[in-house]
């Protein structure tokens, strides 16, 4: 595989808007076939890792839905949505700017503590199963656009993660995997059980 083709392809894969704010990179030394940092608020590229020694193992298609994925968690990833927490988080950190102008440390204390709360629940809700689902079915949709059925590319996706993971030798899928990919298996219709409506 050409690497500089293989880039290119993608590029024209990936959404606009996953083409304004991602970046592929190659990273023959890491163990992953595909990998992306948490995205923080500060950081303005989101770069995804590819190893393309690995990623010449599988297939177009499922290499096509694996970049889809990653694209659509990394833009899913969410710090300044309007919600409460994110309220809550502004609203600490103003309370101890106030209340470090007074010299008021217990004050100072409450509202750091009250943002440091509410900034690891957004942490968290950004790195559940539930993002991972629905980078997944965002990816579909994708993939949708670009001449795939959904129940074709839920299976590509699906035998990608599994491929992956026999690719990088480690213990088998983990949990969120295991989840993934009942959902998967649902939508392409290779299982009739899917997961309960109010997992998150």
């Amino acid at each position: 595989m050409e690497q500089n083709a293989e880039i290119r392809r993608l590029l024209d894969v990936m959404p606009a808007y996953g083409r304004m704010t991602t970046k592929i990179v190659s990273k023959p030394a890491q163990a992953k076939v595909i990998d992306a940092n948490f995205p923080l608020p500060w950081n303005q590229d989101r770069p995804i890792y590819i190893n393309f020694d690995l990623w010449g193992r599988l297939t177009k298609a499922q290499r096509d839905l694996l970049l889809l994925q990653k694209v659509s968690w990394l833009i899913g990833v969410k710090w300044f949505k309007p919600n409460i927490d994110q309220g809550v988080v502004l609203l600490g950190l103003l309370a101890g700017l106030i209340e470090s102008s007074q010299s008021d440390a217990v004050g100072v204390a409450v509202a750091g503590g009250l943002s440091a709360i509410s900034a690891l629940r957004i942490w968290r809700s950004n790195k559940s199963s539930e993002s991972e689902l629905n980078a997944d079915i965002a990816a579909i949709k994708i993939a949708q656009r670009r001449g795939y059925l959904e129940a074709e590319a839920a299976q590509h996706l699906l035998f990608a993660i599994e491929a992956v993971a026999k690719i990088e030798g480690g213990s088998g899928l983990n949990f969120t995997e295991l989840i993934r990919c009942q959902n998967l298996r649902a939508i392409a219709g290779l299982s009739s059980v899917g997961i309960p409506e109010t997992y998150s």
